[in-house]
């Protein structure tokens, strides 16, 4: 069931009962990116999966990654009754990673995958150089690209039904909001910031991820005060629809620790 969210502007669906569990997705993908992993989780919480802003249903947002955390955290405030957990893959991580900073008291732990605090500089060209080839020839001119940056070529070969649904979905985004990611991403450096983030973080990255490399969430793992880190073997950009049962072995114990205990 499909609800709204932040003054009616975010769109989201809503299964299950319980603590509320938000799931936000990547730039290169969108809220489907979660279905292989909902239904189990939403028989133990309530799972609030939105279309972050400029996605699907949900309304842009103008102000760069810190009005997207905002425009979020009104949704988590809204529907979390202050014990949420807020789980953030890939783009969603930076999103929850930024909110967890603007708005510490929005939730009550974190879980931050395929993500990091600051990108070197060829991760900054990557997202330079995909926006313009996008702006000039379209999105379908980056679509291999992007499909390499969610799943190793192993993968997409052995699922082709599963990559043809990607790809549908990622020629979907909107073309100036995936340039403002981008734009934003190859400037972010949150690092001065983390030690903001008191609350319990679990920091999962795949083991082959090339759009957000493991060094990347090894250094967000080391300077968060109240972190620890998860290495998913064999996994890339996007694990929970890579390997979806892995994937919530990962977090389970995370799920249900008492914060203070996460």
């Amino acid at each position: 069931m499909d609800r709204l969210f932040a003054s009616g502007t975010l769109n989201a669906s809503v299964s299950g009962e319980g603590p509320a569990l938000f799931l936000f997705h990547s730039l290169l993908s969108d809220r489907a990116s979660f279905d292989a992993i909902t239904p189990e989780l939403a028989r133990s919480h309530r799972v609030i999966v939105p279309e972050l802003p400029g996605f699907g249903g949900s309304k842009a947002v103008s102000g760069g990654l810190a009005a997207v955390a905002d425009r979020m955290a009104e949704a988590v405030s809204e529907a979390g009754d202050n014990n949420a957990i807020v789980l953030g893959n890939g783009y969603g991580g930076f999103v929850a990673l930024q909110m967890a900073i603007r708005h510490p008291a929005v939730a009550n732990k974190f879980i931050l995958a395929d993500c990091g605090a600051a990108f070197p500089e060829p991760g900054r060209e990557a997202f330079r150089t995909m926006a313009a080839v996008a702006e000039a020839n379209g999105l379908a001119a980056i679509t291999d690209v992007a499909m390499r940056r969610l799943f190793a070529p192993e993968f997409q070969a052995a699922h082709p039904d599963l990559m043809r649904d990607r790809r549908e979905a990622f020629l979907k985004t909107d073309l100036n909001v995936l340039k403002a990611a981008c734009a934003q991403l190859a400037e972010l450096d949150l690092r001065p910031e983390l030690s903001k983030v008191k609350m319990p973080v679990l920091v999962l990255v795949g083991e082959h991820d090339e759009a957000t490399p493991p060094p990347m969430s090894q250094e967000l793992a080391a300077l968060l005060p109240n972190a620890r880190l998860k290495i998913l073997s064999g996994c890339a950009h996007v694990p929970q629809l890579q390997a979806p049962k892995a994937f919530l072995d990962a977090i389970g114990d995370f799920l249900t620790a008492a914060p203070a205990a996460a």
